[in-house]
């Protein structure tokens, strides 16, 4: 605020003294007094309510930077959901795959006679060739 020292607060009461009479002073000094409290009070509510929109978009930027690490986060476990949720469907193709093979294999070997080796196979004819 304004630097005002002893011997000019001296100087200004004494003119004020001169110009205004002792019945007007006290009135005046008052007056101002009651003045300077509403300049002091409304600068002190300007900088509170400065100090508070500060506070409240420093706030609003925390819970900004908050939403989009959360964002971030939320997008990173719904792709590894579907990574692993496409894992899972291979997984399953190949398994219902497989056990569809075995089942067709199991079906395919009940359904050919079984070989047995009781019987020996039969030994090859001797025929005579024709040598002519």
């Amino acid at each position: 605020m304004i630097e005002i020292s002893f011997g000019k607060l001296l100087l200004l009461g004494i003119v004020a003294l001169i110009v205004l009479g002792p019945e007007r002073l006290p009135h005046a000094a008052r007056t101002a007094g009651a003045l300077l409290r509403r300049v002091r009070n409304g600068w002190d509510s300007v900088r509170s309510e400065v100090e508070r929109e500060i506070q409240a978009e420093e706030i609003r930027r925390t819970l900004r930077e908050t939403a989009d690490s959360a964002r971030a986060t939320h997008d990173s476990v719904r792709d590894d959901l579907r990574a692993a949720g496409a894992d899972m469907r291979q997984t399953s193709e190949r398994v219902r795959d497989t056990f569809t093979e075995t089942q067709v294999a199991q079906a395919t070997k009940d359904e050919t006679p079984a070989v047995t080796h009781d019987t020996p196979p039969e030994a090859p004819r001797n025929e005579p060739h024709d040598r002519s």
